[in-house]
């Protein structure tokens, strides 16, 4: 423990247990005594909530989409900040991201307290220390163009609001997701999520109900960002370069079978044309045109979606 920590750990701390993440659990209050089977159901019970807590966050989530949309154009990234669970999370998240809908690594970025070792162990202390966000922000050349989405699910977590209010001061947008209601725990952030899951079924567990509806949450935002980004067309995941292994090469050569009306043959040829892009395998068969040009108009476009809308303009010229 270092000496900083060690000061830390000796002063009175502040009360936390009005928040509800720190409050005792009566629907689980003889969780040890149950026979297994019983213990499971109260548990189940209280994960049968988590999805409305969700659900009940939808305005503020679809907010802090339409905010990373219009930053991620301006050609800005998404910063996600977190400690212990809530940080582990959002590394998760980010990792995802680029095998799944092909997005540059560096455009969605975390920072977790104590750095990359604490997704493996606890690191004392770090989630504490407010100034460690800012000069990790620094680092990542942090610019006004770029959204910082921290996440803290007690609602507290110096490190998180710290790295918010650096962001704040360099223009950025910010996003504050956590699991208790604003009037337990106070942000400036532009978007506030709140997900309301009450009480963990062991005190304090906030990896339980409340990590789990973060993730939840974290998948309605990156995902809903990836469509809107079109990354997606109709529920498949076009945006993919599929040469890299049997299971990817099969995907892409049934999407464009699907997208194109070619049988399996024929869509294998046309994902190996296009170089395993499937937006472009699609726009070339639908259209007539070489690999170059239905890339450029991939690019144009946006999304295969809009790439398709100019089809009859196109033909009827």
């Amino acid at each position: 423990m270092t000496a900083s920590n060690e000061h830390a750990a000796r002063a009175t701390p502040a009360d936390r247990s009005a928040l509800d993440t720190e409050r005792a659990n009566e629907r689980t209050a003889e969780l040890d005594a149950l026979p297994l089977a019983d213990a499971f159901d109260a548990l189940q019970a209280e994960d049968e909530t988590v999805a409305r807590a969700v659900a009940g966050a939808k305005d503020a989530i679809v907010g802090a989409v339409e905010l990373a949309e219009e930053r991620w154009r301006r050609g800005g990234r998404v910063v996600y900040v977190g400690a212990g669970t809530s940080g582990r999370l959002a590394a998760l998240d980010a990792a995802e991201l680029p095998p799944t809908f092909q997005t540059d690594p560096d455009r969605v970025r975390f920072l977790i307290a104590g750095g990359e070792r604490a997704l493996t162990r606890s690191v004392e202390g770090a989630e504490d220390d407010a100034a460690a966000a800012a000069r990790e922000l620094d680092a990542l050349a942090l610019s006004a163009d770029d959204l910082v989405f921290g996440i803290a699910a007690g609602g507290t977590t110096p490190y998180v609001h710290g790295a918010l209010a650096h962001a704040r001061a360099r223009g950025a947008a910010t996003v504050f997701l956590a699991c208790v209601p604003t009037e337990q725990a106070r942000d400036d952030a532009d978007v506030s999520i709140r997900l309301l899951t009450g009480p963990e079924p062991i005190v304090g567990s906030t990896r339980m109900k409340a990590g789990t509806a973060t993730k939840l949450a974290l998948n309605r935002f990156s995902t809903l960002l990836m469509v809107r980004l079109g990354k997606v067309h109709g529920n498949r995941m076009v945006d993919v370069r599929a040469l890299a292994n049997a299971k990817l090469v099969d995907r892409g050569t049934r999407l464009v079978a699907e997208l194109t009306g070619l049988d399996r043959d024929a869509a294998h040829a046309a994902l190996l044309a296009a170089d395993g892009q499937v937006t472009v395998a699609v726009v070339m068969q639908l259209t007539g045109i070489d690999r170059d040009s239905a890339a450029q108009r991939m690019l144009e476009a946006g999304s295969l979606r809009g790439a398709l809308d100019r089809v009859p303009r196109d033909r009827d010229r």
